[in-house]
This record gives C-alpha cells, sequence and structure tokens, in this order.
C-alpha cells in the first residue's frame, strides 16, 4: 500500500509521526495498528508541513473535537483533497455552516471524489428525487451508498409505491428489512411522529 516506508527516515520521519498521532492526534496506543494498517502513509508524512496543518484544519476550521476517530485524514492535503469537497457544497447551495456539520457528522465525506461520486449522486438527489438539502445536512452518509445498486433502486421501490422514507431508513437497511418496511408502510396509515419513518426536518 505504501512501499515509500521502506526508505523513510526512521528517526526524522517514522518516529515522529507516530508520536505525533500518539500524542497530539491522542490516538490509543491500542489503536494505533489499526490506524497505521489502514493509512501507512501516515509514517512518510512530515509532522510540520502534512500531518499538524491537517490536523488544526480538522480541528479548528472543521470542528472536528476528536481526530483520532477518522486519523487516517491526517495523511490528506487541506489545499488538494478537503479544500476542493469543501468548495464543492458550498457551490450546490450549503451555507459554510451547513458544509461544517456534515463534515462533522460523516468524515469520510473528505474522501469521496467531487467528479466520480458527489456530483452524480447530488444531482440524482435533487432531480430525480426531488428532496431537500437539510436530508443532506442531516444524513451525508448519503454519499457512502452506491448509485446504481442501493439509491436508485430504492428510490425507484419507493415511488412505485407511493412511499417517501427518510434516507436513513430508505439506505440503510439489509434488503429484506427494507422490503418488509416497504409493504408495511403501504399497508397501513401514515406514520404518526414516534414512528422510525418520520422524518424530522429541523435541523439542530
Amino acid at each position: 500500500m505504501c512501499p515509500e516506508i521502506l526508505t523513510a527516515p526512521l528517526s526524522t520521519t517514522i518516529r515522529p509521526a507516530v508520536t505525533f498521532l500518539l500524542r497530539e492526534a491522542n490516538v490509543a496506543g491500542e489503536n494505533l495498528p489499526g490506524v497505521l494498517r489502514r493509512r501507512p502513509r501516515l509514517l512518510t508524512k512530515s509532522v510540520e508541513k502534512n500531518l499538524r496543518p491537517t490536523l488544526y484544519f480538522l480541528q479548528s476550521t472543521i470542528g472536528i473535537e476528536d481526530v483520532s476517530k477518522c486519523a487516517s485524514l491526517l495523511s490528506c492535503s487541506v489545499e488538494t483533497k478537503f479544500i476542493p469537497r469543501l468548495d464543492y457544497l458550498l457551490r450546490i447551495g450549503f451555507s459554510f455552516r451547513e458544509a461544517k456539520v456534515m463534515f462533522r457528522r460523516f468524515p469520510s465525506l473528505f474522501c469521496y471524489s467531487v467528479e466520480e461520486n458527489l456530483e452524480p449522486k447530488f444531482d440524482y438527489f435533487v432531480v430525480e428525487m426531488g428532496r431537500e438539502l437539510k436530508e443532506l445536512i442531516v444524513f451525508p452518509q448519503y454519499f457512502s451508498f452506491s448509485l446504481e445498486n442501493r439509491i436508485k433502486p430504492r428510490h425507484k421501490m419507493c415511488v412505485e409505491k407511493g412511499v417517501c422514507f427518510s434516507l436513513p431508513v430508505m439506505l440503510k437497511s439489509h434488503e429484506p428489512r427494507f422490503r418488509e418496511r416497504l409493504e408495511v408502510c403501504c399497508s397501513s396509515s401514515m406514520p404518526v411522529r414516534q414512528s422510525p419513518f418520520w422524518f424530522d426536518h429541523n435541523v439542530t
């Protein structure tokens, strides 16, 4: 995954990176091996030029308090990875505050390609599904689901049945559970507020 580790200086690169992850990013010692297996490139990054500026951006600009939960992002470039995705959300109608909320709720959003993931899924969300942006603020994980294998098929089934589920209800359930909910909803009255099918549009 990262052959550069074999030639990275131990004393000036690898050891400082490990120390940074443990002391500044607050990655627990028992979790460090898992973090490095997922993102070994962390060991090749400069603390001063890469890791620390990225940590500062995630904490101060985005407002992620516990960066250790998304430590793999620390190897990414703020300029070439984070800013373009943030700019895209602002361009399609989200406020800066709303975009930050989305990234705090789902930091992996920073990893998705704008052209191959965010754009086609957003276009389908707005044009075909006709839904409101506030739903994506509440559930940015929408972008983690396959457009062809999950989003489109389930949306079409809901349209055929005349049902409008919240995004989590529509996308998170396994196929049998989703179909069961669809049938139950079609054979019953409109859901009440206490129902798991009810979607509260208020964003806090």
